[in-house]
């Protein structure tokens, strides 16, 4: 099997470019980087110093991703539709990893309460 020659271009993309962007769509929502923070947190196994190493470091979205140390479980059951898309039917496991980041974020920004964002 060959890989394919050209990935998608989040993937390449430094995770902190993003960061500020999930950051400034919750706040514009009275949410705030905390909850962020956490939600990342939970769907990546990263500590709080983990996770801004990371940023830091400017390490590439698939990167960060798929070094993830502990990846939520519950994180399967985040369903529903993204980008058009629904994360659920996502083949490409990063691309599924990026949406299912994206979908909390927008539950976030929606007022959506922590325990149901964090699927408890």
């Amino acid at each position: 099997m060959s890989e394919p020659t050209t990935k998608p271009r989040i993937f390449t993309m430094s995770f902190a470019k993003v960061y500020p962007n999930y950051v400034a769509k919750a706040e514009k929502k009275g949410r705030t980087k905390e909850e962020v923070d956490e939600i990342i947190r939970w769907l990546t196994g990263y500590s709080q110093a983990e996770l801004e190493a990371h940023l830091e470091k400017g390490t590439d979205i698939e990167t960060f991703l798929t070094q993830a140390p502990r990846p939520n479980p519950n994180r399967q059951l985040i369903t529903g539709v993204i980008c058009g898309i629904r994360v659920e039917t996502i083949e490409d496991p990063i691309m599924r990893e990026i949406r299912y980041m994206d979908k909390l974020i927008d539950e976030l920004a929606k007022g959506k309460p922590m325990d149901k964002i964090l699927r408890s």
